[in-house]
Order: structure tokens, then C-alpha cells, then sequence
């Protein structure tokens, strides 16, 4: 018996050790590596979730075909690139006068309130021009009339419409009115001729005051009278060179 009972402590022994080292390895590696348990069913899971929702980055989440994304971004592109290029286009061919365009003066009495309209051909000067270089040439021409239109008692001018079919002008005028008698005066070393109201410019001619007789230049220096029209143009007609 008490052989018996040492072997069976001999081989008791040993098993318990091994249990306990088995239990406490089982035990040690769920401490360290909790995620190996029930690690391919969590695999499956992802994978499953995964397959479930196939997005990719290029597919559009409206769900509408890729194809009519890319045709609208498209025109939209050509519709903004061509928008500019019409843009470039105006400002590099502005509208221009033609010899066809219609050259239009309306010559209006501003004492009266009458408006005299005539169609004339656009002078070749202005051909060509738009409507910046247009204005600036009636800017000159306000500034620096010519002789003939001082004579006629111009005082301004106004564009009122520029297009390449059409051009209206605006000549306002302080018409000079009939006068029975004049004046002649000296205007650097030049003769003039007033009407009455010893004013207003009738005459600007070319006679020089130094060519005239002494007595005469002291009259007309003195602003000689000139009882009526035809004794004036025979004046004019003597002395004019």
C-alpha cells in the first residue's frame, strides 16, 4: 500500500503541475493577445461591411452617370472661354465709322429753339475712327473753329449718337442776325467788321491796318462807321488783297 501510494504522489504530482502550467499559459496569452479570440469571424465582419458598400473616389455620390458629370463641366469650360474670347473680340475691333455711315448735323438756333437737320457724307478725316477718337476730334473742333463757323455765330457742339450705320451731331448756334449798319475795328494789326451792337464778330478778313491810308487806319482804330452793307463789301472789295 504504501507503495502504491507513493507512486500514485509521484505521478499525481506531475498532471497537477502540467494542468496548472496549461491553465496559466490559456490564461497569459487571453492577457496579452485579447484580439486573436474570435479574430476571423471580426475579419469576416469587415469584409463583409466592406464588400457591402463598393464606393470608389471618381464615382459621383448623386448617382448620376459619369458621363453627363463630365459633359456638364465640360460646357460649362467652353461656354466661360468663349464668353471671354467675345469680350477680347469687342475690345480689339470696336465699332468704327465707314464711308457708308450716315454723317448727321442738326443745326439748332438757340435763340430761336429751331433745329435745321441734313445728311451729309462722312468726311473722309473721320473714317475709320471709333467712337473715343470721334469724340476727341469734336472736342477739337468745339475748341477751334473754323472762321466760316464763327461768322455764323457758332458756340457748341454735341454728339448724340455714334454707331457704324449712323452719326448724329448736334451744332448749336447763336445765329448772327440782319444789321443795317457796321462797325470796322483792328484786331492784331487785322481788320474787322461788328455789326451795330458793336459786339458781335460780323467779319474776320485779311486786311492788314499798316497797308491802309493813315487817315483811314485812325478811323477804323476808332472803330469807323459803315452806314449800310453795300458801302462795306466795296470797302472790302478795295482794300482786300
Amino acid at each position: 500500500m504504501k507503495i502504491l501510494k507513493g507512486i500514485s504522489l509521484f505521478v499525481l504530482c506531475p498532471l497537477l503541475l502540467l494542468g496548472l502550467g496549461f491553465y496559466v499559459g490559456v490564461e497569459s496569452s487571453h492577457f496579452f493577445y485579447p484580439g486573436e479570440q474570435g479574430g476571423e469571424s471580426s475579419s469576416a465582419g469587415e469584409a463583409s461591411s466592406e464588400q457591402t458598400v463598393p464606393t470608389t473616389p471618381d464615382e459621383p455620390e448623386s448617382g448620376e452617370p459619369e458621363s453627363m458629370m463630365d459633359d456638364s463641366f465640360d460646357y460649362g469650360i467652353v461656354s466661360e472661354e468663349s464668353g471671354e474670347e467675345e469680350a477680347e473680340e469687342v475690345l480689339l475691333f470696336p465699332e468704327t465709322l465707314c464711308v457708308d455711315t450716315e454723317y448727321v448735323l442738326e443745326e439748332t438756333d438757340i435763340i430761336n429753339h429751331t433745329v435745321v437737320e441734313t445728311i451729309w457724307r462722312l468726311p473722309d478725316k473721320y473714317v475709320g475712327m471709333n467712337r473715343e477718337q470721334f469724340l476727341q476730334a469734336m472736342e477739337v473742333y468745339e475748341a477751334f473753329p473754323p472762321l466760316t463757323e464763327m461768322e455764323r455765330g457758332f458756340v457748341s457742339l454735341e454728339v448724340l449718337a455714334f454707331s457704324r450705320e449712323r452719326v448724329v451731331v448736334q451744332m448749336n448756334y447763336k445765329f448772327v442776325q440782319p444789321s443795317s449798319s457796321f462797325y470796322l475795328a483792328v484786331y492784331d494789326n487785322n481788320v474787322i467788321v461788328y455789326l451795330e451792337d458793336m459786339k458781335t464778330v460780323y467779319i474776320e478778313t485779311d486786311i492788314r491796318l499798316d497797308t491802309l491810308p493813315e487817315p483811314l487806319q485812325q478811323n477804323i482804330m476808332e472803330m469807323m462807321w459803315i452806314e449800310n452793307e453795300e458801302k462795306l463789301y466795296s470797302f472790302l472789295e478795295n482794300y482786300s488783297s
